[in-house]
């Protein structure tokens, strides 16, 4: 299914809503802490246990995104997109019939496997298009894009929170949750598959530069440079670091506050979910597109320099203020959306425009090692915690110190990137671009 080429004059502005609808629904993933409780309640799970659908979907999110990666690059955004949408809609349908039946197992493989797969596809969809529609931007366009994924929570949360409190907290009313979210999404993304546009040339912007403009690096050849896995151990780090933070999120802030003089209603945790939605959507828009002035190295810096020392504060004073907790939180979860969006400008700094796309989509395996790592760090050492008669930010304090050493050891990956070796260049930069657009027709 090959996108429709834009017509002589289409504004490339129209590209980014297409985009942002497929973000905003994926988006929901960053939503799924609002689900926890009621299915911990309902089904008798544990925190870790509630937590798999999550971890499954961003290791399948990472795994499909590489596999898929190449595939995207030569089929099109408008079949990503499809492809995205079907899968996306058909896990939250099978997480309804999942938990009307009261079979975890279900939920598990619906939410996380099937609609896993819809996230990388989707997540990928518009990355290699928005660049070549901006090559003069490109962390501004991919950051639109981006932050929409970051943003979905800001709607999925409220409006899951509602439902469930509408419908019942039971298996029930978690059911028929699931269902309204896959037909809504469904309708929604379709939207972007109708909408996007590919450009008709390689330099869409008149007075831009051209997209394949400077070195060009493979796919094949980018994984084996030193730059491409020093760029995954940073991703990794930084969002294992957020992670960490956005899967528990309604249930931390509760822990965090329960034996407080004011303690944290389900309510107010569920609009705790919705602030973090929105600096981790801010802060895709607003650090991708700083860095477009001040450089892809200098704001990862910002990243996990900063964010190193604003998990220090959480550990230290968090437990003392709420303003202190949730201002903290929401620098954290802006630092990791921003290193999302950020990433694929990254890439096309080091490895040209030429299968970025595929590039970016292996490069999304360190997304799904870091699913598994951030979660699975704070639940596993909150369940033993709780097990050990602690309670409160107690249950906490060991992970934050595991999140600042790995902010740490990103940090010093970011410092050993360098220009990608000449040696793995593409040698022939027009035989690049025929190669390029036939992959693209």
């Amino acid at each position: 299914m090959s996108p429709p080429v834009a017509p002589p004059g289409w504004s490339r502005w129209l590209v980014p809503p297409a985009a942002l609808s497929v973000h905003l629904s994926i988006g929901q993933a960053y939503a799924w802490s609002v689900f926890k409780p009621p299915l911990e309640s309902a089904l008798g799970l544990s925190g870790t246990q509630s937590a798999l659908p999550f971890q499954l979907g961003i290791v399948m999110l990472g795994l499909s995104a590489a596999f898929g990666g190449t595939l995207v690059e030569r089929n099109g955004p408008r079949w990503a997109m499809t492809v995205a949408l079907v899968c996306f809609s058909s896990g939250f349908l099978l997480s309804a019939l999942g938990a009307s039946l009261e079979q975890y197992w279900l939920i598990v493989f619906g939410y996380g496997f099937v609609g896993g797969i819809g996230l990388g596809i989707g997540y990928i969809s518009p990355v290699s298009t928005l660049i070549k529609w901006f090559p003069d931007r490109p962390g501004m366009a991919t950051g639109i894009a981006i932050m929409g994924f970051g943003g979905g929570a800001l709607i999925a949360s409220p409006w899951s929170a509602q439902m469930l409190e509408s419908f019942g907290s039971d298996s029930g009313g978690i059911a028929l949750a699931f269902l309204v979210h896959g037909l809504s999404y469904a309708v929604f993304m379709l939207l972007g598959v109708l909408l996007v546009r590919v450009p008709r040339t390689e330099k869409p912007v008149a007075d831009g530069p051209s997209v394949l403009a400077g070195p060009q690096v493979s796919a094949r050849s980018a994984v084996r440079t030193p730059q491409f896995w020093c760029l995954w151990l940073v991703l990794c780090m930084n969002v294992t670091a957020g992670i960490g933070i956005l899967e528990k999120a309604a249930p931390m802030i509760t822990d965090f506050f329960a034996d407080t003089s004011t303690p944290v209603s389900v309510t107010a945790a569920a609009g705790f979910v919705a602030l973090l939605s929105a600096a981790n959507m801010a802060g895709r828009i607003g650090w991708s597109s700083t860095s477009d002035l001040i450089g892809r190295k200098n704001i990862y810096r910002v990243y996990l320099g900063v964010g190193a020392l604003t998990y220090a504060l959480i550990a230290l004073f968090g437990d003392t203020s709420k303003p202190l907790f949730i201002l903290c939180a929401l620098v954290i979860l802006s630092f990791y959306g921003g290193g999302f969006a950020t990433i694929p400008a990254y890439l096309k700094d080091l490895f040209g425009t030429y299968q970025v796309g595929a590039i970016h989509g292996r490069l999304l395996t360190a997304w799904s090692l870091a699913g598994v790592l951030g979660p699975l760090i704070v639940n596993w050492i909150a369940d033993r915690q709780e097990e050990a008669g602690r309670h409160g930010a107690s249950l906490y304090g060991l992970s934050f110190v595991i999140m600042i050493g790995l902010l740490v050891v990103g940090f010093v990956a970011n410092e050993l990137v360098r220009p990608v070796h000449p040696r793995h260049h593409v040698p022939q930069p027009k035989e690049a671009d025929r190669v390029q657009q036939s992959e693209s027709a």
